[in-house]
């Protein structure tokens, strides 16, 4: 399944010179969904992963239901202030400015293999705050999994020695 044909191009958002690729209408599509996350797990299953971490939201949307195809547990990072237990957390550079993402402390025990899955990657920046939890709790990290990959940005360079797996190239 061409799986980059299920993918919308948005010009122009959110501002000019901006191609945004919106996955609104892969989600839409049952078959293209499932064909996703059956990838996904396929590509990953090598990783022997225990727990599979998304990031707040689209990471959400792909993470769970691949966490459940590959038997493992899934494990939210959220934006500052919604999870309720202690956290760590991570403040990392964005493009103009910082945020910071967190992440229950007791949400793996080490020594857990964990997967970080998102939507997408571009500058890398999420990934590598993700990554940077994921060591803060003792973990080991199994790898990075990503439904597109806009390569021009080369996100990948910011990201630890792991495998990368991503479907789609732009």
């Amino acid at each position: 399944m061409d799986i980059k044909a299920l993918i919308r191009d948005i010009p122009d958002f959110p501002q000019p010179g901006i191609v945004f690729r919106d996955i609104t209408t892969l989600l839409r599509d049952a078959e293209g969904l499932r064909y996703t996350i059956d990838a996904l797990a396929e590509q990953c299953r090598n990783l022997s992963v225990d727990y599979v971490v998304g990031m707040e939201s689209r990471g959400f949307i792909f993470g769970a239901p691949l966490a459940y195809a590959m038997n493992a547990g899934f494990i939210p990072v959220r934006k500052p202030g919604k999870l309720p237990a202690a956290v760590h957390t991570v403040e990392y550079e964005l493009e103009y400015g910082t945020d910071r993402l967190e992440i229950h402390r007791d949400a793996a025990v080490p020594p857990s293999r964990v997967l970080i899955v998102d939507d997408v990657i571009a500058t890398g920046g999420t990934a590598a705050a993700t990554a940077s939890l994921i060591q803060q709790m003792g973990c080991e990290l199994a790898g990075f999994g990503f439904i597109i990959e806009l390569t021009f940005l080369d996100g990948r360079s910011k990201l630890p020695d792991a495998p990368i797996v991503s479907l789609v190239e732009y």
